[in-house]
């Protein structure tokens, strides 16, 4: 589990709600059930509208990396390249076929089996790096339902802080009405931007910094593979993979 998300999602929500609390207001006010159907229900209707379904529901399936982001091992991976380097040295590509079965990423699987088959290095590099633009394309364009969620949200609040004025304005000569439609305009707009703010639009950088961290990972992959392929020293390719292994997150 991601503690540190965790904890800023809580940090965030006892500073606004304390704060709130403190000044003297009362925090069962902030709970409006029909104002959290108009900014979430028309926010996710806006998103549903313009993302194709494929990238909308991967996107959904995304939200549990925020909490529990990826295991990506870059330490291991570095030794597992180095250690497949010093093999082919001294018995050549083919003893690595042993390895195959034990990898279970297929992107390092699929460079693992180009580095076997003897592969050109200028054809293991250009499959490869397709495959990483194509596949963080695809994430990308999932991780990006929740920007777009922070940039409806706001918006849709107005719109229920308007029909929430509506409603009071309705109600003009009925006072418990009245406050009824107040209630629900200010709601709404607390709704709209806190949920951008707070949640939609860091749910998306945060997304976004774990997909750089895993290309960051697979172009390790692609420079080691790269690397044994041509036959240099394994001390020499794990010293030179060090720096993706630094610049990981």
């Amino acid at each position: 589990m991601d503690r540190l998300a965790m904890a800023g999602v809580l940090v965030a929500l006892v500073a606004i709600v304390g704060g709130y609390a403190i000044e003297g207001g009362g925090i069962s006010a902030l709970f409006h059930f029909p104002a959290f159907v108009i900014v979430i229900g028309g926010s996710f209707g806006a998103v549903m509208l313009q993302t194709p379904s494929t990238y909308f529901v991967s996107g959904l399936k995304m939200f549990g990396q925020v909490w529990n982001k990826p295991k990506l091992d870059f330490y291991q991976t570095q030794k597992m390249i180095s250690r497949w380097s010093d093999i082919a040295r001294q018995k050549g590509f083919l003893a690595l076929e042993d390895d195959l079965n034990t990898v279970e990423d297929p992107f390092i699987r699929k460079g693992l089996t180009y580095l076997i088959d003897g592969v050109d290095t200028d054809v293991i590099r250009h499959s490869l790096e397709l495959d990483i633009e194509l596949e963080s394309d695809r994430q990308y364009r999932s991780a990006r339902i929740y920007e777009a969620l922070g940039g409806y949200s706001p918006t849709i609040g107005i719109i229920g802080a308007v029909l929430g004025l509506i409603q009071a304005m309705a109600n003009i000569d009925d006072p418990s009405a009245l406050g009824h439609g107040i209630a629900t305009a200010f709601v709404a707009t607390i709704y709209g931007v806190g949920g951008a703010n707070l949640l939609f639009i860091p749910i998306a950088q945060k997304l976004q910094s774990q997909i750089d961290n895993e290309v960051l990972l697979k172009e390790m992959v692609i420079e080691g593979i790269l690397f044994a392929a041509n036959g240099e020293n394994p001390q020499s390719i794990e010293r030179r993979l060090e720096a993706y292994t630094r610049a990981s997150v």
